[in-house]
């Protein structure tokens, strides 16, 4: 089977899309599908490249055991 992407965009990849990138590749890995699936995200402006989400998106995602602090914005 020919493995599927999924790609989380939003403006500079700091919060909505880490957080929905993380989210979505956590209900993957604890799916069936977790070799079938690769997810990732990006930002459609180019300001933040290399950075880590925002603190405030990290702390939230965390909250709820979504860990983002690892991720780097890149752009699309």
């Amino acid at each position: 089977m020919k493995k599927k992407s999924i790609l989380f965009v939003c403006l500079g990849n700091i919060c909505r899309s880490p957080t929905a990138h993380a989210v979505f590749e956590k209900f993957v890995q604890d799916s069936a599908a977790k070799d079938n699936i690769f997810v990732d995200s990006c930002g459609t402006g180019d300001w933040h490249i290399g950075h880590a989400p925002d603190e405030r998106a990290i702390s939230a995602a965390e909250s709820y055991n979504f860990p983002i602090s690892h991720l780097r914005a890149r752009q699309l």
